[in-house]
């Protein structure tokens, strides 16, 4: 297609600045125009509070009475903003295995079920990122904080190791990840994620 001849420089200036013109008025309109709110990503990595049983059944005990949410005494249970039923992000807030689980004796329904002790609590399994592990440089403020001694350091392969039949899935080193290093290297991976045991 050929160039109109008759078009300008002129022509060219005076286009140019009508366009910045309607531009600066569309945003001079929706500038304080009233935004929706964008919600919350929903997060999927929660953990279900020590003695949960298995999740279909959870759901159909669970009154969302948050009852557990209340007794919890570090404030680690919250409710889930989608349905209201109780759940831990350990890299907010970690489980601490209280002695005497306030949390499942609060729960009048049996969604939580009494536990031996610590040691019989199963909320799901750490996992190691080794990529972004600083364990081989010298950090291992998760293997001492561990209330389950479920961590351990390999010095020969200068890494972390994680005794998946001991670990309860608490969280303790995934929020004690979160606050010494820049990248979380360690993350519990929930029960319901897991494969059933053979």
């Amino acid at each position: 297609m050929a160039a109109d001849p008759t078009y300008g420089r002129r022509d060219f200036l005076k286009d140019s600045v009508v366009s910045v013109a309607k531009a600066a008025r569309e945003f001079a309109v929706h500038k304080d125009a009233p935004r929706e709110k964008a919600l919350p990503p929903v997060r999927m990595d929660w953990l279900r509070p020590p003695g949960a049983v298995d999740e279909a059944m959870f759901l159909e005990r669970c009154t969302r009475c948050s009852d557990c949410v209340k007794a919890c005494p570090p404030g680690a249970i919250v409710s889930d903003l989608s349905n209201g039923t109780p759940v831990i992000f350990p890299n907010q807030v970690a489980c601490e295995l209280c002695e005497d689980f306030p949390c499942i004796a609060a729960c009048a329904t049996e969604a939580l079920l009494p536990v031996a002790d610590c040691f019989d609590v199963r909320m799901g399994v750490a996992t190691v990122s080794h990529r972004v592990c600083t364990a081989g440089q010298g950090c291992h403020a998760c293997v001492s904080k561990c209330p389950v001694e479920a961590l351990s350091m390999d010095f020969n392969a200068l890494r972390l190791v994680v005794a998946q039949e001991h670990c309860v899935g608490c969280g303790m080193c995934e929020q004690i990840c979160k606050t010494v290093n820049d990248h979380l290297a360690i993350k519990v991976v929930p029960a319901r994620n897991l494969a059933p045991e053979l």
